[in-house]
């Protein structure tokens, strides 16, 4: 399954818009455009679905309450819409539409929630018993089991979506940055336990295959493997081609960030079955590495049983310059000053045009999200 549509109003940066989706979508934008922000609509529908600490109220709050959600620019209309559309193999699809503002107290409250099969209203709410019931408004159907077994399939594709940031120091110290366990922490805090954690026999064959592309970047690796010390913190273990007769081992304590950030990206491509949400994955890489990665995700992804969908957000000229990269398969987000408007390449017959004529997306559509001033930069100081 994967979402072949989104419409969105007022959510952060974007007052409203209507994008079609692919499987896999490259979004471009500037500095504080709100890449990070548009991933999050995916994160938000996560978590309204999470059985631990998910559920509408907890979403909210911890983005800071609907009027920090909320985008600037809205005036007259203030509530915020996320609609998806979901199609899967069978080519069935899915619909689901949550509308939410606050009441006077600043609760979140539910104005409109509905979920369509193949174009069939399932529900719509508010229904005769939220009118009766006002505060069956504080909670979407979507987190409720005894609500969500009609729909189901949605709650668990939600439940699915990954969103992976992996910071190497976070890595290497998980415990200087939160003394708490945190499952499935995006930056890392329980990487190696989620690494470690994974049955053998997968953990296995996906180390192997890791390993093939990691002596890529790093010849001199001959080994990798996954380890506990004495107290059971689980460490990943290099064996490295050294001057002496016996190669030398590193942990990832050792690794630089570059080694970890390749790893982290490579394990991200193997784990779970939903959408990847991956931030920046060029960071810390050299350039004829981040080059690769493209054609990399679509290899990755034509071996699995599953296709998933991958969402990159990406200031990188290497990863944008793969021609294998259509309109259909970007997004740019433009800056105004009315809020962040969503740009698809395919809206622009200029811009396919350029692209069927065989330049790339970093020729073409890459300029167009670099900041107007950028050379004032040099007169700073």
């Amino acid at each position: 399954m994967y979402i072949q549509r989104l419409k969105i109003e007022n959510w952060k940066n974007f007052p409203k818009g209507e994008v079609k989706m692919s499987r896999r979508l490259f979004l471009i934008g500037p500095n504080a455009s709100g890449k990070s922000n548009f991933l999050d609509i995916f994160r938000f529908l996560r978590d309204l679905c999470l059985v631990k600490g998910g559920g509408f109220q907890q979403a909210v709050e911890s983005r800071d309450g609907v009027s920090a959600i909320r985008c600037l620019a809205a005036r007259k209309y203030s509530d915020i819409l996320l609609e998806v559309e979901l199609r899967n193999e069978n080519d069935e699809t899915w619909l689901y539409r949550l509308r939410f503002n606050q009441d006077k107290q600043r609760v979140p409250l539910i104005k409109e929630e509905l979920v369509e099969h193949n174009g069939v209203r399932l529900f719509t709410r508010p229904d005769p018993d939220d009118k009766a019931d006002a505060l069956r408004l504080t909670q979407t159907f979507l987190e409720q089991i005894n609500a969500n077994k009609r729909f189901r399939p949605i709650v668990h594709f939600f439940q699915s979506v990954n969103y992976q940031h992996l910071l190497p120091q976070v890595i290497r110290d998980p415990q200087g940055f939160s003394p708490s366990q945190i499952e499935n922490d995006p930056y890392g805090r329980d990487f190696l336990q989620r690494v470690e954690n994974t049955p053998a026999k997968f953990r296995d064959s996906r180390l192997s295959k890791i390993l093939s592309a990691l002596k890529v970047a790093a010849p001199q690796l001959k080994e990798l493997k996954v380890t506990r010390d004495h107290l059971g913190v689980p460490h990943l273990v290099g064996l490295f081609e050294h001057w002496r007769p016996h190669a030398g081992k590193q942990s990832e304590t050792q690794f630089s960030d570059g080694t970890l950030r390749l790893f982290g990206l490579l394990w991200s491509l193997f784990e779970g079955e939903g959408p990847l949400l991956m931030e920046e994955p060029e960071l810390s890489l050299h350039s004829e590495v981040v080059r690769h990665l493209p054609s990399l995700i679509e290899r990755v992804n034509r071996h699995r049983k599953t296709k998933r969908q991958f969402i990159v957000s990406t200031h990188s000229e290497e990863i944008l310059a793969d021609k294998s990269i259509s309109a259909h398969e970007v997004l740019r987000l433009e800056p105004s000053q009315d809020g962040t408007l969503l740009k698809s390449p395919v809206d622009n017959p200029e811009e396919v045009a350029q692209l069927k004529a065989g330049l790339t997306v970093a020729d073409v559509i890459l300029p167009k999200s670099a900041p107007n001033n950028a050379k004032q930069l040099e007169f700073s100081f």
